[in-house]
């Protein structure tokens, strides 16, 4: 199947990310846009937009993966509320639903490991970052600022306890931009034309060769100049010099793991499910995939887990000489293949 191509919007508070992504959906040229966003009531999306909230996960689960609200024009929205990839694998598993995602990212995140995401194997194949989207305001750079409202910037981060609090404004700004393939240039209005022209050209000069900056008013811009940058970002980084560049990897793939269980035994689907379901609620299992020998069942039973949503059915016979086994394979992050084992077989 195709990847998604999935476009990155980053930029700080108030410099019109909201904004811009409503305007794509609501002129969306019959494209099905998947959007992920922090909060799902920062979105702004008007109410003809909305039809039904989607809570994908059982009523009173103790961690609840995604929200996934379906729009009328045919798009999805999507809030990411706890972590990231368990949400990208659900929209995956619709890619046939979706022609390209939006992601919006926090005002004060770092676009670059996020786009290192990308190259983790339970991404990789199903999505490519088609390009990466910096929105600045030229109100705020004309007036000699990096930001409208530095006090509400400051506020976020500090309510954010993921963020790296001590890394200075300048250094964020620089990274957004650095790893920028368009600059966005927003409230162009509130700036007289010497001014937007100061601006333009100071942003070109911290850019890579062949990075535009685009004026922009109210997020009014046409979808074609923001989607199809076919760049595969994840796989050019080394063109996007960050200021963390040197600091110690701590990358994602270093802590994410698969167990593989091979069972001479059968198992009750239901039994075996609410086994599984234990496991979820103990470790951080993203994927659960296999097959099970089912006891007094002519066929083998295709078992499919995204956090503790199940699925299952029948898809063939065992033939005569295939040895009828239950296998599992667990993907998630630290992983105890004794513990998963031992909980299995209980």
């Amino acid at each position: 199947m195709h990847k998604i191509p999935v476009t990155v919007i980053t930029g700080f508070l108030g410099a019109g990310k909201t904004t811009l992504i409503r305007h794509l959906l609501q002129n969306n040229q019959g494209r099905r846009i998947a959007v992920l966003v922090n909060e799902f009531g920062e979105m702004g999306i008007d109410g003809d937009l909305l039809r039904s909230c989607q809570v994908c996960e059982a009523e009173g689960a103790a961690q609840p993966t995604t929200n996934i609200v379906e729009l009328t024009n045919g798009c999805l929205c999507c809030t990411v509320q706890e972590e990231f990839l368990p949400t990208m694998q659900v929209l995956l598993q619709r890619r046939n639903e979706i022609d390209c995602m939006l992601i919006e990212t926090s005002g004060l995140a770092l676009p670059k490991p996020l786009v290192q995401a990308f190259r983790w194997p339970e991404i990789r194949t199903g999505a490519t970052v088609d390009g990466v989207i910096t929105v600045v305001d030229c109100e705020a750079l004309a007036s000699g600022k990096l930001v409208g409202d530095l006090e509400a910037l400051e506020s976020q981060r500090q309510a954010d306890e993921s963020l790296e609090h001590e890394t200075p404004i300048e250094e964020l700004f620089e990274d957004q931009l650095a790893c920028a393939d368009l600059v966005l240039l927003t409230k162009v209005d509130r700036a007289d034309s010497d001014s937007q022209l100061k601006v333009q050209q100071w942003l070109q000069q911290e850019l890579r060769p062949g990075v535009k900056v685009v004026p922009c008013q109210q997020g009014e811009i046409n979808p074609d100049i923001l989607l199809g940058f076919n760049a595969a970002v994840e796989d050019n980084l080394q063109d996007r010099p960050s200021h963390h560049d040197t600091e110690e990897d701590h990358d994602h793939d270093d802590e994410i793991n698969s167990v593989h269980l091979v069972l001479d035994r059968a198992f009750n689907p239901t039994t075996l499910i609410d086994q599984l379901k234990i496991l979820v609620q103990s470790q951080e299992i993203y994927r659960i995939k296999g097959f099970v020998h089912v006891p007094n069942k002519a066929m083998r039973l295709v078992l499919q887990g995204v956090g503790d949503r199940f699925d299952s059915f029948y898809d063939r016979p065992w033939q005569l000489n295939e040895f009828r086994q239950t296998r599992l394979v667990l993907i998630g992050r630290a992983l105890e293949a004794e513990k998963i084992r031992a909980t299995i077989e209980a």
